[in-house]
């Protein structure tokens, strides 16, 4: 995050001739960051145990009320309530709370040795519930709802295509290079040279992809981002008011309805993140790239990113303290294997 913010404020036009590197409004550089970043992790993914995931109601249903009921929900009361006077900020805000996280998620999951299976399941249905219900809810909560309650009023102008093609770019080609990769080496080397050969010398590239994203990213607003640090202060308190209550909400209510450690791991961080990629994408499309509203997106992930790696070791913590036996050992990384 230095290293972007500080290039990006250093380097004359680094940040205008990265952003100008796009197709259809997808950043090619965040994208190939998030490719290698996804394409290990998804790689692990034991597919033939999906069914055991997509028949746990508890943890589907649970997942769909975080992260499309309550999820936009709390960014909209926060945004409202913490920066009343700053429409911009709290419109740009509203984005990413409705922006459901569909790339970076997949990685905290692992790290904090969350259920890959079921990240793989959570992360495809949001994606999914994106290309549906975003346009929709972007109408609700910034039209709609702020006119029943005598607030003022904004307008979203985006189409479900450009959404899909986001999902398509973020989830899908990782997805199906993963899904492949594990049929096609099983198939001609048996599981075991797939999982003790393959497996680890792919791995190290999640987190170099990781890496390489959070500098491009920053590198893309560092002077924005560097130059307002008092804004960037007020984005910054609704955002981590959002991420610690999402997660420690959606964490209580795993242990509530009797997931197992790695089942609510997985729940937890698929419902506190966001995909800034998308929501910063959105605000730029709809209110310029010099926008209130597109700042608010990019601040995102500078709160997102240390928050969530902080949670990772929360959540190991927790897993010694709250979850004495592992009720799916079968299916959850082993703390080398991340």
């Amino acid at each position: 995050m230095a290293v972007g913010l500080g290039a990006g404020r250093l380097i004359p036009g680094l940040g205008g001739a990265l952003d100008a590197i796009a197709v259809q409004g997808v950043s090619l550089p965040i994208a190939l960051g998030l490719l290698v970043m996804m394409y290990p992790v998804l790689a692990k993914v034991r597919y033939d145990r999906l069914d055991t995931v997509t028949g746990d109601r508890r943890l589907l249903v649970s997942s769909l009320v975080l992260n499309w009921v309550l999820g936009p929900a709390l960014m909209f009361a926060l945004a409202w309530l913490l920066l009343p006077d700053l429409p911009e900020y709290r419109t740009g805000l509203i984005i990413v709370g409705l922006a459901r996280c569909i790339a970076m998620v997949i990685i905290w999951n692992d790290l904090a040795c969350g259920d890959r299976e079921a990240a793989a399941v959570l992360v495809a249905l949001n994606s999914v519930f994106q290309v549906i219900a975003f346009a929709g809810l972007g109408w609700f909560y910034l039209d709609v709802l702020p006119g029943w309650l005598g607030l003022p009023q904004a307008a979203l102008n985006i189409s479900p295509w450009e959404i899909a093609i986001s999902v398509v770019v973020f989830l899908g080609i990782p997805l199906v290079a993963g899904y492949l990769s594990r049929r096609v080496g099983e198939r001609a080397k048996g599981r075991d040279w797939y999982e003790s050969r393959f497996l680890p010398r792919i791995g190290p590239f999640a987190l170099y992809g990781l890496l390489f994203t959070i500098v491009i990213l920053f590198a893309l607003q560092g002077d924005a981002i560097t130059s307002r640090p008092l804004d960037v202060a007020r984005i910054a308190l609704p955002l981590l008011a959002y991420f610690a209550i999402m997660w420690a909400g959606s964490y209580a209510l795993g242990k509530a309805v009797g997931l197992s450690y790695e089942r609510t791991t997985t729940l937890a961080f698929t419902a506190a993140g966001n995909n800034f990629e998308l929501a910063i994408a959105v605000a730029i499309a709809t209110f310029g790239v010099t926008s209130g509203q597109a700042l608010a997106g990019v601040v995102g992930p500078l709160i997102e990113v240390p928050v969530l790696v902080a949670l990772v070791y929360v959540s190991l913590a927790a897993r010694r303290r709250w979850f004495r036996t592992r009720t799916a050992p079968a299916t959850a990384p082993t703390p080398q294997e991340s």
